[in-house]
């Protein structure tokens, strides 16, 4: 079967010492996370590389984004499916919120993983907070358009198929990394959104943003002048607007530059918790903020692309907000339990002394730039103990 793969590509980003991975897109059936390309300090653009169309792929050391496959143990985000053209038009601004133009096709699921569960912390007080979209039926599980600020940005919503539009649902957001898509992200399947698409079992609505353009090597997060958190905030409006959702139970998760929007959106404060793999916080930016927001992040030890002393310095933020001292205990259970041997050793610990519902868990484990690989479930358990 032939084969598309799209070079890593340099990027140097001024003022900053982050990395990226940088990864090609196929239209085939499905995409995964490449482990190259990265950003370093003082370096070029490269040019050269071309995108594939049609056709599958394999993820490989270069960084690329594979196609056909599925996120199995090794961590491969599982993306693909096809968007169908058309679509229906969604919502038009219900309950004052901004209008919806549909441009894709419904989103797919099939079967999920299996693994650990997150370990540390407290649940945070307080009930659900309805949204007024509560009582209103919900839009249909596909591709939209929203105006932000006179930019049209693109997002893919998988709402539950039994969903019940009385109940206050959990609102998960995921973030692409560089060079990927919406269509990455959300996938085909119930490993879709980083595996939260089955783990969730019919319990959340799930999000997957499409990103900008990001030094002409596919689409980010770079939240120039703050674009991407503004587009976030649209979209939040318009959601609590016309879907019933807990306004105390929103999430983020992401890879790599999906990461780093993850961190972004924590030091925003407009996120209950996150769960960032292998980001940082200063491409995507950090806000200066005293609002806590609970945190679980995972990084591999000999990540050449986002290097992990990043992803320590974006942890120890929300280890001070949270109120954290700098002791920690191994987390019981851990998502390291039952992880293939290949990323041993890998090590989960919880900060003490955080605020309580604002824990603050760190996994480190044996590998370069990917993400956690059988995540799902621990992502759903460390959401949803909120």
């Amino acid at each position: 079967m032939k084969r598309f793969v799209q070079t890593a590509r340099w990027l140097a980003i001024v003022g900053t010492s982050a990395v990226l991975s940088v990864g090609c897109s196929s239209s085939g059936s499905s995409t995964g996370s490449g482990t190259g390309g990265s950003l370093g300090t003082g370096g070029t653009v490269a040019t050269g590389g071309t995108t594939a169309t049609g056709g599958t792929g394999t993820t490989g050391a270069g960084g690329t984004v594979a196609s056909g496959g599925s996120t199995g143990s090794g961590g491969v985000v599982a993306t693909g499916g096809t968007t169908g053209g058309g679509g229906r038009a969604g919502a038009s601004g219900r309950g004052g919120g901004a209008g919806r133009g549909a441009t894709g096709g419904a989103m797919a699921g099939s079967s999920g993983h299996t693994g650990g569960s997150a370990g540390g912390g407290t649940s945070g007080g307080g009930g659900a907070s309805p949204s007024a979209g509560c009582g209103m039926s919900a839009p249909a599980s596909m591709r939209y358009t929203i105006d932000v600020s006179g930019m049209s940005r693109e997002y893919i919503l998988s709402v539950p198929s039994n969903y019940d539009p009385s109940h206050p649902y959990v609102l998960i957001f995921a973030w692409h990394p560089w060079g990927g898509s919406a269509q990455q992200t959300a996938g085909t399947g119930n490993s879709g959104y980083y595996g939260l698409k089955g783990s969730s079992n019919n319990q959340a609505i799930l999000v997957a943003p499409e990103g900008l353009d990001f030094g002409g090597n596919g689409l980010g997060w770079g939240n120039t002048n703050g674009q991407d958190i503004a587009f976030l905030q649209a979209m939040l409006a318009l959601f609590k607007s016309e879907m019933c959702i807990d306004q105390n139970r929103i999430f983020s998760a992401g890879f790599s530059f999906g990461g780093m929007m993850s961190n972004a959106v924590g030091c925003a404060g407009l996120a209950r918790a996150i769960a960032p793999m292998a980001g940082n916080s200063t491409v995507s930016g950090c806000v200066s903020g005293t609002k806590p927001v609970a945190y679980m992040g995972f990084h591999g030890t000999h990540d050449s692309v986002v290097d992990i002393s990043g992803g320590r310095t974006a942890r120890d933020v929300f280890v001070k907000r949270n109120g954290c001292s700098s002791t920690t205990v191994p987390s019981s259970p851990s998502w390291c339990d039952g992880l293939a041997t290949n990323y041993q050793p890998c090590t989960c610990v919880d900060y003490q002394g955080c605020m309580p519902g604002y824990p603050v868990t760190w996994c480190e484990y044996n590998a370069d730039h990917q993400a956690a690989p059988n995540s799902g479930p621990t992502l759903w358990n460390f959401f949803t103990q909120f």
